[in-house]
């Protein structure tokens, strides 16, 4: 299920259909990106300012902002889940509009979520996201540790996030998280491949655009695994709305 939600996915993201949304995402994850490069030099210097080593010798002041420049690529996997997180609570809805229009024409079509609550939700786990990642960067010189750290971790939260997301279009909150708990493993494992593509510079770009479609795909494929022996507490996951 999860292979071919992820090729469903794929297909979607470089899609007519998308392209538009696409480079709008990329536009504004760029632009993040540029903002948390401009926040870090402007640190870097506002240290300087309060030391009296870059006044003895200049060239660390060059050499600051070199690193801080070159840092920003060395800490991409680590700020990317945080961007990724607010960029796909942004463009949430138009996407899974797409997607379910495209591929699941016969359904009804789910309820976009406020957009206060979409956001406030992104803008909460990326907050979260960050703090984890920064405790992650901090890891960087405990070999195996730090990879641990980072990819376990994301892995939860980008699964967490994303499939509660597109599961909250067709149900409250609460079912959304009861299904995405009843459903862990996979959850885990869809996000386990949205963390591995944090890594990957440039891919890692498009991995809003890329989740939300795959965990639209992954919710209903597991709604409808739930359908025909829904008993019990399994009886709340179908669709309530």
């Amino acid at each position: 299920m999860l292979i071919k939600a992820a090729a469903a996915a794929l297909r979607q993201v470089f899609s007519p259909a998308l392209r538009g949304i696409l480079f709008k995402s990329l536009a504004l994850t760029i632009g993040l990106l540029v903002v948390a490069w401009f926040g870090l030099t402007r640190l870097i210097q506002a240290f300087q300012a309060s030391h009296h080593i870059s006044a003895d010798y200049p060239f660390f002041d060059t050499l600051a902002f070199f690193l801080a420049g070159a840092g920003l690529f060395v800490a991409l996997a680590y700020i990317m889940p945080a961007v990724s997180i607010l960029v796909a609570g942004f463009f949430l809805d138009d996407v899974a509009e797409v997607v379910e229009r495209s591929d699941f024409p016969a359904d009804a079509p789910g309820r976009a979520l406020p957009w206060g609550q979409a956001l406030g939700s992104a803008l909460r786990f990326a907050g979260l996201a960050l703090i984890v990642n920064l405790v992650a960067l901090i890891l960087v010189f405990v070999p195996g540790v730090n990879l641990f750290a980072f990819f376990g971790a994301n892995a939860y939260l980008l699964g967490r996030e994303y499939f509660e997301l597109a599961a909250g279009r067709f149900r409250p909150l609460p079912e959304a998280r009861a299904m995405r708990e009843h459903y862990g493993f996979t959850v885990i494992a869809a996000g386990c491949l949205l963390a591995g593509l944090m890594i990957v510079p440039i891919v890692n770009l498009v991995t809003p655009l890329f989740g939300v479609a795959l965990m639209v795909h992954l919710h209903k494929g597991l709604e409808r695994r739930a359908l025909p022996s829904a008993t019990g507490n399994d009886a709340r996951l179908p669709n309530r709305r």
